[in-house]
């Protein structure tokens, strides 16, 4: 089975340790080579961002709404996740990410936002109709020496969480 996988990256700074951390997440989740897999590094388009009509970011938008699973990666800015991010968000509509898998993804200095990602970034994608598999992952960078087995943690979380909810659906009745 192919899996459509987008990762949005709002670090300002492209090819982030933020983005490392969302690749390698997506990587331990998903090992099969069976993955259509597209970065959305937001630091590429900041000239579009804030166009509006913009062909380019509604081709990106259309892609992570049309994703199996998509992570949402931020640094931690003032206690949230970054404006860049919030402005490619902002674009869709109510329910405009419905049934899309969405992992809510932070870095920081230390851990005192470790919340973030599920205190910010997780009800703003579920509003947009997002499915969100349990908290977010939050990554400090004092964790950037074992981020293998950190992020290899945080997948096998994910992987029981999707594993509980599949099995649920099987057993219940189409409407």
């Amino acid at each position: 089975m192919s899996f459509t996988v987008s990762i949005v990256v709002g670090n300002p700074k492209p090819h982030s340790r933020t983005r490392k951390v969302a690749e390698l997440l997506v990587a331990k989740i998903l090992p099969s080579d069976d993955v259509d897999l597209q970065v959305i590094d937001l630091a590429d388009y900041v000239q579009e961002i804030f166009a509006w009509p913009s062909e380019t970011m509604s081709t990106l938008n259309d892609r992570v709404a049309g994703s199996d699973l998509v992570v949402f990666a931020s640094p931690t800015y003032k206690a949230t996740y970054t404006g860049l991010l919030k402005a490619f968000l902002d674009r869709y509509p109510a329910n405009g990410l419905s049934g899309v898998v969405a992992i809510p993804v932070h870095t920081g200095a230390d851990f005192t936002h470790a919340m973030g990602p599920t205190f910010t970034l997780s009800p703003l994608l579920s509003e947009l109709g997002a499915i969100v598999p349990g908290r977010g992952f939050y990554v400090a960078l004092s964790e950037l020496d074992h981020l293998d087995d950190v992020v290899g943690a945080a997948a096998a979380q994910y992987a029981e969480n999707f594993r509980r909810v599949a099995a649920l659906a099987s057993t219940t009745v189409e409407a």
